[in-house]
């Protein structure tokens, strides 16, 4: 109805190229525009203001001969000062871009170890944009943004890489198991050479006591009881304490100690095997 008039509507962010005979004459706005078709003007296209995206996927091979796929999103849009230069020059503007990023893509990965090429995604990204920008321009065309959105190594290949990660990881994890069992048992060692410490300091004192009583109990026992000698009163100790210690032994139904040679006589021999060792360090310190 609208060519039956002589006009056209040209939809809001987009232009139509209008021509004479077949020669471009004019960019009509998005609006409507009045065209005499029986002076040979008409709409040869319309051609899109809106942004555009193009995904693409390229298949190349790294430094470290490892086949990925990378994908890079184009974002462009062709320029309203620019709309016949857009139509015009380009018969297929999808396949011309397409034909760039894989050109800078291959020419860019190869140079790259695998673990580098997801380190310089944004480098790669950056070249790929510059390229297009400088080759889409003369066409009338803006690359607004170009994104790298996905490497994809080999499956095999992924494969490997997580096994190399789960290994270094659980490899990390021993090394600090093991050390923190190392300070666990240095930890253990120092609190038993402490307590060994303490129960040393211990038993000295308790001996020193011992020692102090049965000083105090000799004299004591010298004075009140005239013409007993120090021997005497530690041949009664000695008894004493063995009778207690029997008695002792008696009332645990679970005892196992074992006193070898066993009998009261024996408290003698012990006596004497005390005083005799004395005896012998005090010679060897006069000597």
């Amino acid at each position: 109805m609208g060519n039956l008039f002589c006009c056209i509507q040209v939809d809001q962010s987009t232009v139509a190229i209008k021509e004479t005979f077949g020669k471009f004459e004019d960019v009509l706005e998005p609006g409507c525009h009045f065209l005499p078709w029986c002076l040979g003007q008409q709409v040869a296209g319309h051609l899109s203001l809106r942004l555009q995206q193009l995904d693409v996927r390229c298949e190349t091979k790294t430094k470290d001969n490892v086949f990925v796929n990378v994908v890079a999103s184009i974002q462009y849009r062709a320029l309203a000062n620019k709309a016949n230069d857009a139509f015009y020059k380009l018969s297929n503007t999808r396949s011309q871009i397409q034909a760039y990023v894989f050109d800078v893509i291959r020419a860019s990965v190869p140079k790259l170890l695998l673990d580098n090429v997801f380190e310089q995604k944004n480098e790669i990204a950056k070249a790929v944009e510059e390229e297009l920008e400088k080759a889409m321009s003369a066409y009338g065309f803006e690359i607004v943004q170009t994104l790298i959105v996905d490497i994809e190594p080999d499956e095999h290949v992924k494969r490997a890489m997580n096994e190399i990660n789960a290994a270094a990881r659980m490899r990390l994890a021993a090394n600090e198991k093991a050390e923190a069992e190392k300070i666990l048992q240095i930890k253990r060692a120092e609190g038993e050479a402490e307590a060994k410490y303490l129960s040393g300091l211990g038993i000295a004192r308790q001996r020193q006591a011992i020692v102090d009583g049965l000083r105090d109990s000799v004299l004591g026992f010298s004075v009140n009881v005239p013409g007993t000698t120090a021997k005497d009163v530690m041949d009664m100790v000695l008894v004493t304490q063995y009778f207690d210690t029997m008695k002792e032994i008696g009332a645990s139904s679970k005892s196992s100690a074992v006193f070898i040679p066993h009998g009261p006589g024996a408290v003698r021999d012990v006596a004497t095997q005390i005083r005799d060792g004395h005896l012998q360090g005090s010679f060897a310190e006069q000597s």
